[in-house]
Protein backbone atom coordinates (compact mmCIF):
# COMPACT_ATOMS: atom_id res chain seq x y z
CA UNK A 1 0.00 0.00 0.00
CA UNK A 2 1.23 3.55 -0.90
CA UNK A 3 0.36 6.82 0.21
CA UNK A 4 -1.46 7.84 -2.78
CA UNK A 5 -3.72 4.46 -2.89
CA UNK A 6 -5.14 5.33 0.92
CA UNK A 7 -8.71 6.06 1.17
CA UNK A 8 -11.08 7.79 4.14
CA UNK A 9 -13.71 4.92 5.67
CA UNK A 10 -16.71 4.15 3.92
CA UNK A 11 -19.26 7.38 6.02
CA UNK A 12 -16.55 9.19 7.63
CA UNK A 13 -16.88 12.03 5.36
CA UNK A 14 -20.58 13.80 5.05
CA UNK A 15 -21.65 16.23 2.60
CA UNK A 16 -22.57 19.20 4.35
CA UNK A 17 -26.38 20.36 4.29
CA UNK A 18 -27.68 22.78 2.03
CA UNK A 19 -30.44 24.31 4.22
CA UNK A 20 -33.13 26.76 2.21
CA UNK A 21 -33.24 24.88 -1.39
CA UNK A 22 -36.68 23.56 -1.52
CA UNK A 23 -39.21 21.33 0.06
CA UNK A 24 -38.26 18.03 -1.10
CA UNK A 25 -34.46 18.42 0.74
CA UNK A 26 -36.09 18.15 4.30
CA UNK A 27 -34.76 21.86 5.00
CA UNK A 28 -36.41 24.13 2.42
CA UNK A 29 -39.23 26.85 3.47
CA UNK A 30 -38.20 27.50 7.09
CA UNK A 31 -34.86 26.29 6.37
CA UNK A 32 -35.12 24.25 9.83
CA UNK A 33 -35.20 27.93 11.79
CA UNK A 34 -39.04 27.10 12.82
CA UNK A 35 -41.62 28.71 11.93
CA UNK A 36 -41.93 32.39 13.26
CA UNK A 37 -40.28 34.62 15.89
CA UNK A 38 -36.89 36.66 16.21
CA UNK A 39 -34.47 33.83 15.74
CA UNK A 40 -36.35 32.72 12.35
CA UNK A 41 -35.57 36.48 10.64
CA UNK A 42 -32.93 36.98 8.76
CA UNK A 43 -30.48 39.43 10.57
CA UNK A 44 -32.66 38.02 13.75
CA UNK A 45 -30.88 36.87 17.40
CA UNK A 46 -29.51 38.63 19.79
CA UNK A 47 -26.33 40.27 20.33
CA UNK A 48 -23.58 38.82 22.63
CA UNK A 49 -24.21 40.08 26.29
CA UNK A 50 -28.09 40.15 26.26
CA UNK A 51 -29.91 39.13 29.46
CA UNK A 52 -33.47 38.74 28.32
CA UNK A 53 -34.51 42.58 28.91
CA UNK A 54 -32.65 42.68 32.71
CA UNK A 55 -29.57 44.99 33.31
CA UNK A 56 -26.53 43.60 31.56
CA UNK A 57 -23.95 42.47 33.83
CA UNK A 58 -21.83 45.41 32.05
CA UNK A 59 -23.96 47.71 32.86
CA UNK A 60 -24.61 46.60 36.92
CA UNK A 61 -21.12 45.94 37.84
CA UNK A 62 -20.04 49.67 39.20
CA UNK A 63 -17.06 51.59 36.82
CA UNK A 64 -14.01 52.45 38.74
CA UNK A 65 -10.47 53.73 37.67
CA UNK A 66 -9.27 56.43 35.40
CA UNK A 67 -7.24 55.85 32.29
CA UNK A 68 -5.19 59.20 30.93
CA UNK A 69 -4.88 59.60 27.43
CA UNK A 70 -2.53 62.13 27.60
CA UNK A 71 -0.11 59.85 29.69
CA UNK A 72 3.60 59.92 28.69
CA UNK A 73 5.79 56.15 27.97
CA UNK A 74 9.01 55.98 28.74
CA UNK A 75 11.28 53.34 27.63
CA UNK A 76 13.38 52.52 30.86
CA UNK A 77 16.87 51.56 31.44
CA UNK A 78 18.99 51.28 34.41
CA UNK A 79 22.86 52.36 35.01
CA UNK A 80 23.12 48.92 35.96
CA UNK A 81 22.32 48.15 32.12
CA UNK A 82 25.21 50.05 30.83
CA UNK A 83 27.79 48.28 32.02
CA UNK A 84 27.94 46.23 28.75
CA UNK A 85 29.50 49.58 27.14
CA UNK A 86 33.07 50.04 26.54
CA UNK A 87 34.10 53.34 28.98
CA UNK A 88 33.98 56.44 26.71
CA UNK A 89 31.98 55.36 24.35
CA UNK A 90 29.14 57.43 23.04
CA UNK A 91 25.50 55.69 24.25
CA UNK A 92 22.30 57.15 22.59
CA UNK A 93 18.99 55.74 21.43
CA UNK A 94 20.71 53.95 18.21
CA UNK A 95 22.97 52.49 20.23
CA UNK A 96 20.74 51.31 22.96
CA UNK A 97 18.20 49.64 19.93
CA UNK A 98 21.18 47.71 18.67
CA UNK A 99 22.46 46.76 21.96
CA UNK A 100 18.43 44.97 22.32
CA UNK A 101 18.02 47.24 26.10
CA UNK A 102 15.63 49.32 23.87
CA UNK A 103 13.24 47.28 21.57
CA UNK A 104 9.73 50.27 21.37
CA UNK A 105 10.02 53.46 19.82
CA UNK A 106 9.14 55.43 23.01
CA UNK A 107 11.92 58.18 24.28
CA UNK A 108 14.10 56.85 26.86
CA UNK A 109 14.48 57.39 30.10
CA UNK A 110 17.47 56.80 32.28
CA UNK A 111 17.25 55.89 36.34
CA UNK A 112 19.87 55.76 39.07
CA UNK A 113 19.27 51.66 39.56
CA UNK A 114 22.76 49.74 39.89
CA UNK A 115 26.23 51.29 40.49
CA UNK A 116 28.63 52.95 37.78
CA UNK A 117 32.80 52.97 37.54
CA UNK A 118 33.80 53.77 34.01
CA UNK A 119 33.31 57.29 32.82
CA UNK A 120 30.57 57.09 29.88
CA UNK A 121 28.98 59.81 27.49
CA UNK A 122 25.33 59.04 27.58
CA UNK A 123 22.16 60.65 25.61
CA UNK A 124 19.11 60.24 26.92
CA UNK A 125 15.37 61.95 26.50
CA UNK A 126 14.90 62.08 29.92
CA UNK A 127 17.08 61.11 33.54
CA UNK A 128 16.18 60.79 37.38
CA UNK A 129 18.64 62.64 39.56
CA UNK A 130 20.14 59.97 41.03
CA UNK A 131 21.35 58.45 37.35
CA UNK A 132 22.82 62.34 36.70
CA UNK A 133 24.93 62.12 40.29
CA UNK A 134 26.11 59.00 39.71
CA UNK A 135 27.37 59.32 36.15
CA UNK A 136 28.67 62.77 36.57
CA UNK A 137 30.46 60.95 40.04
CA UNK A 138 32.19 58.19 37.39
CA UNK A 139 33.39 60.91 35.37
CA UNK A 140 31.04 60.56 32.58
CA UNK A 141 28.46 62.73 30.71
CA UNK A 142 24.93 62.67 30.61
CA UNK A 143 22.88 64.98 27.88
CA UNK A 144 19.43 65.44 28.03
CA UNK A 145 17.82 65.46 24.14
CA UNK A 146 14.46 66.49 22.96
CA UNK A 147 11.51 64.07 22.16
Amino acid sequence: MKLNELTLPKGSKKKRKRIGRGKGTGTGETAGKGTKGQNSRSGGGVHLGFEGGQMPLQRRIPKRGFTNIFKKQYEIINIKDLKYFKPGELINDETLRKSGLVKKAYPVKLLGEGEISDPIKIKVNKASQTAKNKIESAGGEIEIVSW
